[in-house]
């Protein structure tokens, strides 16, 4: 989850409140100017010593580099093309294969497609592995190299090597790479209930979701059944916008907290009056790969008792990253605070426990398949709930609404069963209702 990018100047700015002065000298940590002592020797032997001549620049990224990566997975410093990389990711435009990816014991592990791209059309799925990328093993380069040999101009092809658990052996999938312009609210009205699928928090994500809720009302003539908002495999964005979606489905009260450092260092964030949706039935579906913003959105519903949240446990990303922009190319991306849902839960490494655990019965490799959550990554911040977290016996009984095979469910015309669920409950709960068959009034709602 990202802030919005600070003004270029916002940390200058704020350095030259604080004029270095002796008696600061003096009061400053002695053991701190020895490490950097320590630093300077290192970075002096380097620089005349090294086997090949090493610029000042090149040494001195790579320290950057590695005081950020020893903090967490989320902190890092960018420049040149991965700084326009992510200001057109959050602005929902940017060429390439559509993943989010982090990198363990050198192999690139795959978090989640972003639906509708090259990746997600491929089959690539939540907990694969890439271990070549053009036919070239990936062992030994670090995230960033690993994510520029993906890049290219659109059109281009790259082969990946992936490794699946459950595949007996690595296969190999061939991709067209393109402009990924994003598509984050699609919406449809199936058997009078509306469908709003949300696959990031990129810009006005809060203002198409209130747009799909409007043209949901008007496609059922008022009277829509309930609403599934789908946050399955989304990996999150903007903060702003999480607080926006959560918003257009309640009456009142807190959405999320942010809290930093100092104890008394928190912000909170709350609903205004007007729920889009009439106070209607709502079901939130999340999966491994739903993650940050998509979390706050999930869990505020929860916790207000405003959704059923339905699925699997979502990844457990609970943290907030600050985009300081240092210059006209490069930035900061730190970690600075921790989120909290309304009753005080930190999503952090655990994530959003749905309110009714349903497997995703289609996709024959969901038994066998890993996946990867917040908890897995090297360094991850450790949760801090302000609320006392019970552990609960676990009941390992097989559930029987749940043992059909996804070849039984296909010859049903059941293509997606987390949603197939999750319509027939909101179905269950309006009795009584006799729904109307609408025609879908999808396809994506964009802001005008």
């Amino acid at each position: 989850m990202f802030r919005k990018l600070l003004p270029p100047l916002a940390l200058v700015g704020a350095l030259a409140l604080v004029p270095v002065t002796t008696s600061t000298v003096a009061a400053a940590d002695v053991d701190t100017y020895k490490e950097l002592e320590t630093f300077m020797g290192v970075f002096e032997r380097v620089r005349a010593n090294y086997v090949d001549k090493v610029d000042d620049h090149t040494l001195i990224k790579g320290a950057i580099d590695g005081m950020l990566a020893a903090l967490d997975p989320h902190s890092s410093y960018m420049e040149g093309s991965d700084f326009q990389q992510l200001k057109s990711t959050t602005d929902g435009n940017y060429g390439g294969l559509g993943l989010s990816v982090t990198m363990e014991d050198g192999v690139i592990k795959i978090i989640t497609p972003t639906e509708d791209t090259p990746a997600a059309r491929a089959g690539l799925k939540a907990g694969d592995y890439i271990s070549h990328i053009g036919g070239e093993l990936i062992m030994g380069l670090d995230l960033d190299q690993a994510v520029e040999k993906m890049r290219g101009a659109p059109g281009s092809q790259v082969k990946l090597t992936i490794i699946r658990s459950g595949r007996d052996k690595p296969f190999d999938v061939t991709l067209t790479r393109e402009r990924i312009v994003l598509r984050p609210v699609k919406w449809e009205v199936r058997d009078g209930i509306g469908v709003v699928n949300i696959n990031t928090f990129s810009g006005n994500v809060g203002q198409e979701t209130e747009a799909a809720l409007t043209a949901i009302n008007k496609a059922t003539a008022g009277k829509p059944l309930g609403y599934i908002v789908d946050l399955r495999s989304n990996p999150g964005g903007l903060l702003d916008q999480a607080i926006q979606v959560s918003d257009a489905f309640l009456e009142r009260g807190e959405i999320v907290s942010e809290r930093g450092r100092a104890k008394d260092d928190i912000e909170r964030f709350y609903a205004k009056p007007g729920d889009l949706t009439g106070g209607r039935p709502v079901i939130v579906l999340v999966d491994a790969g739903s993650a940050s913003a998509a979390e706050i959105v999930a869990g505020a519903l929860q916790d207000q008792r405003r959704a059923l949240v339905m699925g699997e446990q979502s990844f457990g990303k609970g943290s907030v990253q600050s985009v300081i922009q240092l210059g006209q190319d490069s930035a900061l991306r730190l970690t600075t605070a921790r989120y909290y849902t309304p009753s005080g839960r930190s999503v952090q490494a655990g994530g959003i426990t749905p309110d009714v655990a349903v497997p995703q019965l289609t996709d024959p490799d969901y038994k066998d398949r890993r996946v990867i959550r917040e908890a897995d990554l090297r360094r991850h911040l450790i949760a801090q709930s302000t609320v006392d977290d019970k552990l609960l016996e676990r009941d390992t009984t097989p559930d029987p609404r749940f043992t059909q095979t996804a070849a039984e469910l296909d010859k049903r015309g059941i293509k997606d069963f987390q949603l197939y669920y999750a319509l027939q409950t909101l179905k269950r709960l309006a009795p009584g209702a006799a729904p109307a068959k609408v025609a879908a009034g999808g396809g994506p709602v964009r802001s005008r």
